[in-house]
């Protein structure tokens, strides 16, 4: 199968040529890839149980990790949510459309094949101007994954989605880069109090200020249990090279990352950074430029997360065989930060004393 890139202007979304053919491919049952304000999506209809059953085969998605549903609008989610409880409503006026999912319950026409076997269902709707024209042209809810084989870092740019799917789908919408840089927040709204299963740029903060409350998901914090949302059980976003992640005092960073380069160095390693400016700043000198990726100055977690996906993928095209990664302070957006990295790291951790 070729693999066609075709770009669209968000400005010109809603009377593309490239969008509506790709609405046509949906209805007909393929995938497309597609820009959300959150990462690259990998769609299809969201209705079509033979077509999203296309989606784990072209990731190689295990069967029990759900997907999510992109809508345009409001009728969207009552066609495929059996109820919104008050919570919902309550994030849906704040937070719709934009970087947040919502786990409800879900109506019989909401295929078993996406909800992991599951009796909820989460949705979702994108403020990218590219991904609402596309659900607009579809006529149906789109059911998508992040567009990048299983457990890889996930796409920000058509060109990293290329990387993954080429061969593998028929087409991949352009529309740039991606502003916020990780996945949506997923919020289970079925229970007495709203619960994060998976941290996003809707922090937990943001949330309790709207419903005066929030909990988070044991399994955020190592519980094992039944996945009831993407990317709660298995490894993701995992570059090919093994990680370490260091946590601590940004003060001690820039040391730390001295000491352990030199002393991988010496082992004949090719170590890589993924760090700060004044991490990365550091280590001037010890690497080539190709294995030293900047994310953005301390502190500064928008800019992190928008550059952490990129920097991990661009980590493959090197001769890196071991990566050390700098961690962020866990509170608002940097719980969703250190989410992502805990995972690509696969739990090799090391606190700085």
């Amino acid at each position: 199968m070729e693999t066609e890139v075709l770009r669209v202007l968000a400005s010109d979304s809603e009377n593309c040529a490239a969008v509506r053919r790709a609405g046509a491919l949906i209805r007909a049952g393929r995938l497309v890839a597609f820009p959300t304000e959150t990462v690259y999506g990998l769609g299809a209809n969201g209705f079509d149980r033979v077509a999203c059953a296309r989606i784990y085969e072209a990731k190689g998605r295990p069967s029990d990790n759900p997907l999510i549903l992109h809508v345009a609008g409001r009728a969207m989610v009552e066609e495929a949510a059996a109820g919104i409880p008050p919570m919902a409503e309550k994030l849906m006026a704040a937070f719709m459309p934009g970087p947040l999912t919502l786990i409800l319950p879900r109506k019989p026409l909401v295929p078993d094949r996406i909800t992991g076997g599951l009796d909820t269902v989460g949705i979702r709707a994108p403020e990218h101007p590219v991904a609402r024209a596309l659900i607009r042209a579809a006529g149906v809810p789109i059911a998508a994954p992040s567009a990048n084989r299983s457990g890889r870092p996930s796409p920000t740019t058509a060109s990293s989605v290329l990387r993954d799917m080429e061969g593998r789908i028929p087409l991949i919408l352009d529309g740039g880069t991606c502003r916020v840089g990780i996945e949506s927040t997923i919020v289970d709204c079925t229970g007495a109090v709203a619960t994060i299963l998976r941290p996003g740029a809707i922090t937990r903060e943001m949330l309790t200020e709207v419903l005066g409350g929030c909990n988070l998901d044991p399994a955020l914090v190592g519980a094992k249990t039944v996945p009831r949302a993407p990317g709660m059980k298995y490894r993701h976003y995992a570059p090919k090279a093994d990680m370490t992640l260091y946590c601590g005092a940004p003060a001690k960073m820039a040391a730390a990352f001295r000491r352990e380069v030199r002393r991988l160095l010496k082992e004949g390693r090719k170590p890589g950074v993924l760090a700060s400016h004044e991490t990365c700043s550091g280590v001037a000198g010890l690497l080539p430029e190709s294995r030293v990726r900047d994310y953005g100055v301390q502190g500064d977690l928008s800019a992190i997360a928008s550059h952490i996906y990129e920097g991990l993928i661009a980590f493959d095209a090197t001769d890196a065989d071991v990566l050390l990664a700098e961690g962020v302070a866990e509170g608002g957006l940097g719980l969703a930060i250190m989410n992502r990295l805990r995972k690509a790291s696969g739990g090799r951790v090391r606190e700085l004393a």
